[in-house]
């Protein structure tokens, strides 16, 4: 079975919210390759809508030659989980309606599920055991305000840490996986 292995940048304080705007000055080579390192053994993205929407409104746009991660982001296949998106223009995209419809991808062959922000698809995966893996970048700036990972969890989610690597540029990131 395939793994769903999300990734997300968030602040000291834990807000997840507009990382565009706080955590790119903390974006070097050493991170960027490490990042790019983990694209190889998946072969598909899942997104929420916000998020979708955001990156179809960018990443087309965007050539390989100017940023290595446009390639990754326009040519795999994305899944989306939304009840209201219609057809997307920014291909090749699936749209489903459902966990059960998640459920059903991760039994389909090939690599793993890559996620990218979308903090509340996060959260609802892992309420309903579907994340296998969560890697937060933890950058060394506190927000002071905004949308935070964990809210509106309801339960305690018992992790466990399967990897963690401090950058020089002060992120530490931390891969958890299910306890």
């Amino acid at each position: 079975m395939r793994k769903i292995i999300a990734g997300l940048f968030v602040s000291l304080d834990g807000v997840t919210e507009s990382p565009e705007t706080w955590a790119m000055q903390y974006h070097d080579d050493e991170m960027l390759q490490a990042v790019a390192a983990t694209l190889d053994n998946k072969d598909t993205l899942l997104l929420g809508r916000r998020t979708f929407e955001d990156f179809a409104a960018y990443w087309p746009t965007q050539s390989p030659e100017s940023d290595p991660f446009a390639a990754f982001l326009n040519e795999t296949p994305k899944v989306v989980v939304s009840t209201t998106l219609g057809e997307p223009a920014w291909q090749p995209t699936t749209v489903v309606r459902s966990l059960d419809d998640v459920r059903a991808l991760k039994e389909k062959p090939g690599k793993n599920i890559g996620m990218t922000g979308s903090a509340t698809l996060t959260r609802s995966l892992l309420q309903e055991g579907l994340l296998d893996e969560l890697n937060v970048m933890i950058h060394p700036i506190v927000i002071g305000s905004g949308k935070h990972l964990f809210d509106d969890v309801n339960a305690q989610i018992p992790l466990k840490v399967v990897d963690s690597k401090t950058y020089t540029n002060g992120v530490v990131s931390i891969t958890y996986g299910r306890a």
